[in-house]
């Protein structure tokens, strides 16, 4: 069964939130606090990525339960795609279910949003469940 989540968030509400470096910690994994400040941390691209962790918590179907934040990476191929790399127990709930995501994000000057598609992996191409 394919599940979707989508989340939009304003803009200014993450402006005002990256100013405590604590929110950054609590969301993100150090691989994306590094790459936001390659990028002189953008906070459209900051709220895309929250928008998103927000997005695939509703296609998992747990809501932010059971799992942090930051064991959702929002990461970027080498075209700029975006993708999740799950880690400790968002990825065995994922695989659990056995369900892979797909993502789609966009961002104006005040929204940013994010749209993630859940879909069923066959048993047979199904990695063993993660212990990190």
């Amino acid at each position: 069964m394919f599940e979707c989540g989508v989340d939009v968030v304003r803009i200014d509400r993450i402006a005002k939130s990256i100013q405590n470096p604590r929110f950054l910690e609590r969301v993100f994994s150090a691989e994306e606090i590094e790459a936001f400040a390659r990028k002189n941390m953008p906070v459209q691209s900051i709220a895309a990525a929250f928008s998103a962790k927000e997005a695939f918590s509703k296609a998992l179907g747990t809501g932010v339960r059971g799992f942090s934040l930051p064991e959702v990476e929002l990461l970027h191929d080498a075209l700029g795609k975006p993708y999740f790399r799950l880690r400790g127990r968002a990825a065995a709930q994922a695989a659990e279910k056995g369900l892979a995501f797909s993502l789609s994000l966009s961002h104006t000057d005040e929204i940013a949003a994010a749209f993630v598609v859940a879909y069923p992996i066959p048993a047979e191409k199904r990695p063993e469940t993660p212990t990190d």
